[in-house]
């Protein structure tokens, strides 16, 4: 019997039902996925590990290299900034191989890129030479680690975890997508927290993740970032903030999540390919250290560039992302916002992604009503890599300009062979975006670490931050600040004058805001934000009608 032809009209509603029927199944799969959560890291098979102890940190090239000048500087630590891409890429490569003991790495970001591969490279070479590797990286972004830095994994001195996942790489799409609806707050909490620990004596912190775009390498975006190498008691406080995240119930052993299995073969294989990278990519990527002389030998000469200064580490505890603190303002931005508050004369701000709301309007208000010139350079609408942000950041412009503050947006293209060793500017055609978190306070005192100035760094994700008091670092920040500030570098923005509004009477813009720059010479003034083109703008009006503010 033939089948029976339905019309039209029923065959539609028979399809509304039927997505009615699929839509309330997903709703239940994910109401059940909501009330079942993961059992805590540590229900799982893994070892609870810390720190090279300070005791034994002499018996290490380094730490033997550190004793005369740490006595010399009691209760300081060395300091040397890394301003370029090529400095900090270099700089890491040098790290591993210095390490002789242990090699500890913390990252939101963490690609499988040219650099990153170069990198891994380095961490291998130093797990083959019996330095344990232990490696801790943000969830957000694991869908792109795939199967090298797995296979690296079963290396017997590399151990990989995983903080706060929502999903694992061996799952489907449609499973991290479930496990995303279905706990919304938990997957918008993330560590963003920087830094690679050596032997326990020396670290790096700062703004950069690990991969191309960070290092000068990307042929599409190069982040304008900066960093800064610590040497001596400096180092044992990033690693005792390294140890509480790696032990914590929300870091999971690589091996819980992707399960695919790996044999010797696989291992030498990775090995085989990171060594052909190295040898193809090196030079090419500028991985190589500029000086092969050994670090250690390096400090012991007065060699390396570093300064030594009185510093303070603060760090936000795991428990920000889902323990008791959930929710509250980190202790990272709280020291900071202290430092800022104390300022008398000035405060620089490096802050790509800055949301102040009203109430930091009003804080930063305070600062320029007693005489304390405040400065922010953010991303442009052209230059930013989230616009979401931009679109938070938009409606208190006019506010800050109002409150007294100068306020400065990157540009997207940076000028040709213009200050090729200060702040990463290599005149690179790439499209440029700020990345650096960095503060200057009355010319003496840099903060410098993962934290922005926005609702994200505040109550949402983990974040660090180094503070270091010495006035020629300081002074340093200060003139990256300049340059990067420069009408060649970035856009000045002020109100408009009454004659400049009175020039958009008429016209299709009415805004109160003025962009001022300058290319091949010439004084270029805007109404509208340059250079961000059609879908840029829209998609700023779009956001700001979402109520998302808190999650920026």
């Amino acid at each position: 019997m033939p089948a029976p032809i339905v019309p039209n009209a029923s065959r539609r509603s028979a399809r509304l039902q039927a997505l009615r029927r699929a839509c309330l199944a997903f709703l239940c799969v994910t109401l059940v996925a909501a009330c079942a959560t993961r059992p805590p890291a540590t229900d799982y098979p893994r070892e609870s590990t810390s720190a090279l102890r300070s005791a034994d940190a002499g018996a290490t090239p380094l730490g033997a290299a550190l004793v005369a000048p740490e006595s010399a500087h009691p209760g300081e630590s060395a300091f040397r900034l890394l301003a370029t891409g090529t400095d900090s890429l270099q700089m890491r490569v040098a790290l591993a191989r210095a390490a002789t003991k242990t090699l500890d790495m913390q990252y939101y970001i963490a690609n499988e890129d040219a650099t990153g591969k170069l990198l891994l490279g380095a961490a291998l070479y130093a797990a083959d030479r019996g330095v344990r590797v232990r490696m801790l990286v943000d969830d957000l972004n694991f869908h792109d680690i795939d199967r090298l830095m797995a296979a690296l994994n079963s290396h017997p001195n590399i151990q990989i975890r995983v903080f706060n996942p929502y999903g694992s790489t061996g799952e489907s799409v449609y499973l991290r997508t479930r496990n995303f609806f279905s706990n919304v707050d938990q997957f918008t909490r993330r560590m963003h927290n920087k830094s690679t620990i050596v032997d326990n004596e020396l670290v790096i912190v700062g703004g950069r993740n690990l991969g191309d775009e960070y290092f000068s390498a990307s042929p599409t975006l190069q982040f304008r970032d900066l960093d800064v190498l610590g040497a001596g008691p400096v180092a044992a406080s990033v690693s005792a903030s390294f140890d509480g995240y790696w032990n914590s119930s929300v870091s999971y052993p690589l091996a819980v999540l992707n399960h695919q299995k790996f044999d010797a073969h696989d291992l030498d294989a990775a090995r085989d390919d990171l060594r052909t990278h190295w040898r193809e990519s090196a030079d090419s990527y500028n991985a190589k250290p500029l000086n092969a002389t050994p670090l250690a030998q390096q400090i012991t000469r007065n060699e390396l560039g570093l300064i030594w200064a009185k510093w303070q580490f603060v760090a936000d505890a795991p428990g920000k992302i889902g323990g008791a603190e959930q929710g509250e303002l980190g202790d990272a931005m709280r020291s900071l916002l202290d430092r800022i508050r104390a300022a008398k004369s000035n405060v620089l701000v490096f802050s790509p992604y800055f949301v102040p709301h009203d109430a930091g309007v009003q804080e930063l208000r305070k600062l320029t009503a007693r005489g304390v010139r405040v400065a922010i350079l953010t991303n442009s609408l052209a230059a930013t890599d989230a616009v979401a942000v931009q679109a938070g950041y938009s409606p208190y412009r006019v506010p800050l300009l109002e409150a007294g503050v100068d306020l400065y947006e990157f540009k997207p293209t940076q000028p040709e062979g213009t200050g090729s060793r200060r702040f990463g500017i290599t005149g690179s055609r790439s499209r440029a975006s700020l990345h650096a978190k960095a503060y200057v306070i009355d010319d003496s005192t840099l903060v410098i670490g993962s934290l922005n100035l926005d609702p994200r760094s505040a109550r949402l994700n983990t974040e660090l931050a180094l503070m270091i008091d010495s006035q020629p670092i300081a002074h340093e920040v200060t003139g990256y600040f300049a340059h990067a500030t420069s009408p060649e570098v970035s856009y000045r923005v002020t109100l408009a004058t009454p004659e400049q509004l009175a020039k958009q009477r008429g016209t299709a813009t009415n805004s109160p805001l003025i962009w001022t720059d300058e290319e091949n010479g010439l004084i270029r003034t805007y109404n509208l934000d340059p250079g961000a083109g059609f879908y840029r703008n829209l998609l700023t009006g779009l956001f700001l009608l979402l109520p998302v503010d808190s999650q920026l």
